[in-house]
């Protein structure tokens, strides 16, 4: 039986909830943004005239008001956001118990099963519940229906808002293979730049692409990427409750100033690295690789990774790794604006496995008391707060310099 996957979307999630309070602003360019005083002014939503006059997610409030000089501007409301993101997915539960959440706002949804139970169109049935989300709670969602994943996505994306589109076995060709091969899950820039050196600027393109060429260019994600292109990714929309183990753990920081010393630095980066190993131990993970990216007051980014010497959860390694990538891919005394840390090649805490070195042997030893440790310090946050431990041992907030301060 073809599978029935829905990808749906709700349509500027963080405004749209907003305005929900402020009926008044609904035709009026408003956007919800980070607080600029802390250096995360950044546009997180906007509504669709805001969108006429090309405000764009993730730009600067600066750059947004440079096209739209009227634009409103709203704080966020977190604990709102996740109020409605379970409301909406309470709506998918009455339709399939199928529903694959993709981040606050968009779920996946596979109706195959229960299809026949409300009249077995999948159109119909997908404007169904964008009738029910918007006449129930306010909001609008556009919904891709296909049968894969990938290509759902794609739909939910082709057309907004409050819009259903219908992606085929059929029409996949003609609708999916002209979008920029950016449009395509999973395509970053650095894939994308990759692929632009031979032309390959379509999924079309991609998908005509020979394939060993593209797993020698990109390794395993090339030939993943050629699936996704010509139709062939058929991953499981995961029950709801699912747990799933992250492929990726990361944590980025906007600081309140630019920093140019060692020990602002280290402090950053051992908070940064401290907050990502809690996180893997909470995933019962351990990273076997360790990704810095730097960004300067020009929004200029590096982006560095190494592999560990072991995989490992532990902040001490991964604060030690950041500031080896730090000291020999950034000029010293250079301002950053911010750093982000992201551990990757994650196995399960029981299937990692260490290479023991001779003149090393003591090495596991120290590793696992500092993982003790570490772990002791996630059970007192646990039960007094996560003030309540710090990790100053982890980074020493002065280290004395003879010719005062050195940067790192």
């Amino acid at each position: 039986m073809e599978r029935v996957i829905y990808h749906c979307d709700c349509n500027s999630f963080y405004c749209s909830v907003e305005l929900l309070s402020h009926p008044e602003l609904r035709t009026v360019p408003t956007a919800v943004c980070g607080d600029p005083k802390s250096r995360h002014g950044i546009i997180l939503a906007k509504n669709e005239p805001a969108k006429k006059f090309g405000v764009r997610t993730a730009e600067t409030i600066w750059q947004a008001r440079q096209k739209c000089p009227e634009l409103v501007l709203l704080p966020p409301t977190r604990r709102l956001y996740a109020e409605y993101s379970k409301k909406v997915n309470a709506i998918y539960d009455r339709f399939t118990d199928l529903i694959e959440p993709f981040g606050i706002d968009e779920s996946w949804l596979d109706v195959t099963g229960t299809l026949h139970l409300f009249g077995g169109d999948p159109k119909a049935l997908a404007d169904r519940i964008r009738n029910t989300v918007r006449e129930e709670l306010g909001l609008t969602i556009s919904v891709g229906v296909s049968f894969n994943k990938v290509f759902a996505k794609l739909g939910s994306d082709y057309k907004k808002p409050d819009a259903t589109t219908v992606i085929s076995r059929e029409n996949f060709k003609e609708i999916v293979w002209p979008l920029p091969v950016t449009d395509l899950l999973f395509v970053g820039r650095a894939a994308a730049k990759v692929l632009a050196q031979y032309g390959v600027t379509t999924i079309g393109a991609l998908a005509a692409f020979d394939r060993n060429a593209l797993t020698e260019l990109l390794g395993k994600q090339g030939s993943q990427l050629w699936e996704y292109a010509n139709g062939l990714e058929h991953s499981p929309v995961a029950p709801a409750g699912t747990y799933t183990p992250p492929k990726s753990v990361g944590n980025g920081e906007t600081f309140s100033h630019n920093l140019t010393r060692r020990d602002e630095v280290r402090r950053g980066v051992a908070m940064l690295a401290d907050q990502v190993a809690v996180r893997l131990r909470k995933h019962g993970m351990k990273a076997a690789t360790l990704q810095v990216a730097i960004r300067d007051p020009g929004f200029k980014d590096i982006c560095r990774q190494r592999p560990l010497d072991a995989p490992t959860s532990t902040a001490r390694e991964l604060f030690q790794a950041a500031m080896d990538i730090i000291a020999r891919s950034w000029k010293p005394g250079a301002p950053i604006r911010a750093i982000t840390l992201t551990a990757s090649g994650l196995v399960p805490e029981g299937e990692a496995v260490e290479q023991l070195d001779l003149f090393q042997a003591a090495a596991p030893r120290q590793r696992d008391r500092v993982e003790k440790l570490e772990r002791a310090m996630d059970a007192i946050r646990s039960k007094y707060g996560s003030g309540a431990v710090t990790v100053a041992a982890l980074a020493p907030e002065r280290e004395p310099e003879e010719d005062g301060d050195v940067p790192f």
